[in-house]
């Protein structure tokens, strides 16, 4: 629950520490999605990695400043995501945050997950058929 020295009554600073950590946690276990987690985050970099994800729900559910990194460059460049991959993130990411959130706040996080998701999978799609159309 949001304490009175969290400033967003929505979605609260643990509840995005719990839904990153359970999520991927469990994505990178995941058949369809961890040989690419495993294969995109070495180990010795994962807590480095889950820092950065948290920073960036943080900036995207509470205007935290924090994470200046660019996620369609990043995705692009895996170059193995598929519609599948995204559906199946959804899935995991949906559970984990209706696992760890107040029904509102697990609202929001899914809410902008799906927006995020669906803008990932237009920008792969526009990148790739560029490259196509190039070469």
């Amino acid at each position: 629950m949001s304490s009175s020295a969290d400033n967003d009554p929505l979605v609260s600073e643990a509840e995005i520490e719990s839904t990153i950590a359970l999520f991927y946690g469990r994505a990178r276990e995941d058949a369809l999605l961890g040989p690419i987690f495993r294969s995109a985050v070495p180990d010795a970099q994962w807590n480095e990695h889950i820092a950065k994800i948290i920073a960036f729900w943080r900036k995207v559910l509470r205007r935290q400043p924090g994470y200046e990194g660019n996620p369609m460059q990043v995705h692009v460049a895996l170059d193995v995501l598929q519609q599948e991959h995204f559906e199946r993130w959804l899935t995991l990411f949906e559970a984990a945050a209706r696992e760890t959130c107040r029904p509102p706040a697990a609202d929001a996080f899914v809410e902008r997950a799906r927006l995020i998701g669906s803008s990932l999978q237009h920008g792969l799609d526009f990148f790739r058929a560029r490259a196509r159309a190039a070469g």
